[in-house]
């Protein structure tokens, strides 16, 4: 016969096995950031305890890089996604090193600006930030590289921004800049870790070269399922910079994170990503950005649905009209009825999906007008239109990217920091 006790014991292990794996990831519209992940500690053999491990960005890990700074006068790269969390709540990466005593002397901002209010592709001009004082730097527009003047008086520069994982997300082709900039100008680069949203999806046409732009910088795919961190020590180890010069690059790492962990950002990372299913159907639904269907500019489902006045009606039982908001001024179609489909609650997906992409062009009466010039930017190729227009099926064109991603995957594990 069992024990009482030994029933007990059990029931109580039960009970904090259960409490412990019930960490979640918010999947509202304004989401929160997972703050415990788990291991699990084999005693004997047998029996297991599942803890729960902190999770902290690299930004958040000030032990790990106050020495690097201290006495330093700092530069950083960030914007609204530089946030580090406090017992008062989140707080920008900015004031969070000012109250650490951290001289920091300037701000540079990436394209949406140094509060993410800028609209895709808006000019956004150097300034002051009016909280700090400090002097605000744009590396948008006609000034993605800082120039040496620019950098005159800063010791170290800290790079802090929060990408999603896609190819065309330009924060990584401003840390290409910036790997260049610190190289050629000898000023030491540090770098804050922060997990990919879209994990380890690995996927999509590898770019080619003669189709290389501020949207595609390297040979990589549209998915290439790394941090921020690691994607900036493939930068340099790869030597994809044109600096002749090595660069000083530190990563901070993030603690208590794993690659496959599902992670939820805590504030959009651009204008037009407010939720985690935007953030998650962003690569496959910006391929729409280089055709004549519109993604959701204007609407607040923004990345989350698609439809054009060009889709027929009796094809799609779904329609919206897009119209100036928050990160679209003057959006595509605007006040015009666009008929398409609503994916705000479809699926988690796991992979670039063309299902939609190819819908739209098979319900497109003149398929002369679908694609636009801009469509190559950003597939990386021309390859993928043309398979479109000559009626390749999905799995068809998937086929057809296997051989460059099997040889992207061996270079990009060179360079992880985190379990696959």
């Amino acid at each position: 016969m069992v024990s009482y006790s030994l029933f007990k014991n059990t029931f109580l292990f039960s009970f904090i096995l259960m409490a412990a794996c019930g960490n979640s990831v918010s999947d509202k519209n304004t989401s929160s950031v997972t703050q415990n992940f788990q291991t699990t500690t084999t005693i004997n053999d047998t029996l297991k305890i599942v803890t729960p491990v902190e999770f902290n960005t690299g930004a958040e890990n000030f032990k790990n890089y106050a020495s690097l700074l201290k006495g330093k006068k700092t530069g950083i790269v960030t914007n609204q996604t530089g946030t580090v969390k406090t017992a008062n709540g989140r707080i920008s990466i900015v004031d969070f090193l000012l109250s650490k005593n951290i001289a920091v002397k300037k701000i540079y901002a990436p394209e949406h600006g140094f509060r993410g209010t800028a609209d895709a592709g808006e000019l956004v001009k150097d300034g002051k930030d009016t909280q700090t004082g400090l002097p605000v730097i744009s590396l948008y527009g006609n000034n993605k590289k800082p120039k040496p003047e620019q950098l005159e008086g800063i010791d170290v520069m800290v790079f802090d921004l929060q990408d999603v994982g896609a190819r065309f997300y330009t924060y990584i082709s401003t840390l290409h800049y910036i790997i260049e900039a610190c190289a050629e100008n000898n000023i030491p680069l540090i770098v804050f870790d922060r997990p990919n949203p879209n994990g380890s999806i690995v996927d999509g046409p590898v770019l080619e070269k003669e189709n290389t732009s501020f949207i595609g910088m390297h040979a990589i795919p549209v998915l290439h399922g790394m941090t921020i961190g690691e994607y900036a020590k493939m930068i340099v180890g790869e030597k994809w910079t044109k600096s002749d010069k090595p660069c000083n690059l530190s990563v901070i790492p993030c603690s208590g994170y794993k690659r496959d962990m599902p992670y939820s950002l805590p504030d959009r990372p651009s204008p037009n990503l407010p939720n985690d299913q935007s953030i998650n159907l962003y690569a496959s639904l910006c391929f729409f950005e280089g055709t004549n269907v519109s993604m959701g500019r204007g609407t607040e489902k923004q990345f989350q649905i698609y439809g054009s006045p060009y889709l027929s009606e009796s094809k799609f039982n779904f329609s919206f009209i897009p119209k100036p908001n928050f990160g679209a001024k003057d959006p595509l179609y605007n006040g015009k009825e666009c008929y398409g489909e609503d994916l705000s609650k479809a699926k988690h997906v796991t992979r670039l999906e063309l299902k939609w992409l190819l819908k739209a062009y098979a319900a497109t009466a003149d398929k002369s007008k679908f694609f636009i010039p801009f469509f190559t930017k950003l597939a990386g190729t021309t390859k993928l239109q043309q398979q479109i227009e000559s009626g390749k099926t999905e799995e068809q064109i998937r086929q057809s990217w296997q051989e460059g991603l099997i040889k992207f995957r061996e270079t990009r594990e060179k360079y992880f920091i985190y379990e696959e």
